[in-house]
């Protein structure tokens, strides 16, 4: 029995082999976003990886913010999401709370927040786009603490 490709894998081909000999180039805006992804790396920062977080007590309603918890070494950053009118709003707190003078950015694809800490570790901004997010803590003479990269979604 012969079997015989079809059209589609052709085109994949085709298109695979001018890649492949420089003769199709890279399609400008695909240049453009590997560059904005490249400047949006933290040479030296540790990654918090997600971790699991409790299911509150008592909640029936899928109505409710979305919690998610990050860790790294001995530094957590847990956040609570929540959406409306189609903006994202992020209230965290990161324990222990860094020394004085610790920042966080919010980081999405296009835009960055800053805030600084409350005496307790506590953060909040409100209006963020949807999509991928990333929360930065910066903490004097330590490097910083990143999230991995999380989508939301509204």
């Amino acid at each position: 029995m012969t079997r015989h490709p079809s059209t589609i894998d052709d085109e994949f081909l085709i298109a695979a082999l001018r890649l492949a000999s420089g003769s199709d180039p890279v399609p400008a805006r695909v240049t453009e976003a590997a560059r904005a992804v490249f400047g949006l790396r933290l040479p030296g920062a540790a990654t918090a990886h997600p971790m699991a977080t409790p299911v509150p007590r008592g909640v029936r309603s899928t109505g409710q913010p979305q919690l998610l918890r990050f860790g790294a070494g001995e530094l957590t950053v847990e956040l609570e999401v929540s959406s409306l009118d189609g903006l994202v709003d992020l209230a965290g707190q990161i324990s222990p709370c860094p020394d004085a003078g610790a920042l966080v950015e919010i980081r999405t694809l296009h835009v960055v927040e800053s805030r600084r800490l409350s005496p307790t570790g506590q953060f909040a901004v409100t209006g963020l786009p949807p999509g991928w997010f990333s929360v930065v803590c910066h903490r004097p003479e330590r490097s910083p603490v990143a999230t991995s990269w999380t989508r939301i979604r509204p």
